[in-house]
């Protein structure tokens, strides 16, 4: 696995062992990074269910400012660290190796605000709509900015989730992910308690 492009781009990336992550495929992360082009330049970016950190490290390669990367697992929030470190992003990237539902306690508490958000939550697991439904409600997101949801391609999507609409989404194999847009303040507040 490697940084696809941007200043760090041919860089190889350590992954955790086993078979508890499971890595964005090459085609659709490199069709992602096409569609969000110019919007990474000076980004803060929030990468959840982390895994390696290929997505949130990806957004720094290309000119994102901040990113802050959240894995539970120890292995896999290990092996961001020693991405991190060897990239000499340590100035730019913070690694919270927690669940991610706790992160964004933290984070709220904190009034940290993300331009771009990718989560890869586990196909099986119940997160998505939690999270969507979670991210919509609260403030984490800039107006404008995006919500980008990995997930299995048979999973059905709500279009909106409080102040996140849904933008398009990018298939490849049994993949996809859902692009969403926050909307600026006043327009989300009929659909605030959906989710």
């Amino acid at each position: 696995m490697k940084i696809g492009g941007g200043r760090l781009g041919g860089r190889k990336l350590h992954a955790p062992r086993g078979s508890k992550t499971r890595p964005t495929s090459g085609r659709l992360k490199k069709s992602l990074f096409d569609v969000l082009g110019a919007r990474l330049e000076g980004a803060r970016v929030l990468d959840l269910y982390a895994g390696s950190g290929s997505l949130g490290l990806e957004a720094l390669s290309r000119g994102a400012a901040s990113a802050v990367l959240v894995e539970r697992g120890r292995q896999a929030a290990g092996a961001i660290r020693r991405n991190v470190d060897e990239l000499d992003l340590g100035d730019r990237a913070e690694v919270l190796g927690r669940d991610v539902f706790g992160a964004l306690e933290r984070l709220l508490a904190g009034l940290a605000r993300f331009d771009i958000v990718f989560a890869d939550p586990p196909y099986r697991s119940g997160d998505a709509d939690k999270l969507l439904g979670r991210l919509g409600a609260e403030e984490l997101v800039e107006p404008g900015g995006l919500v980008v949801l990995e997930h299995h391609h048979k999973r059905e999507l709500r279009e909106r989730y409080g102040s996140l609409v849904r933008l398009r989404t990018l298939k490849a194999g049994e993949s996809t992910l859902t692009l969403f847009q926050r909307l600026p303040e006043g327009d989300a507040a009929d659909e605030a308690g959906e989710g």
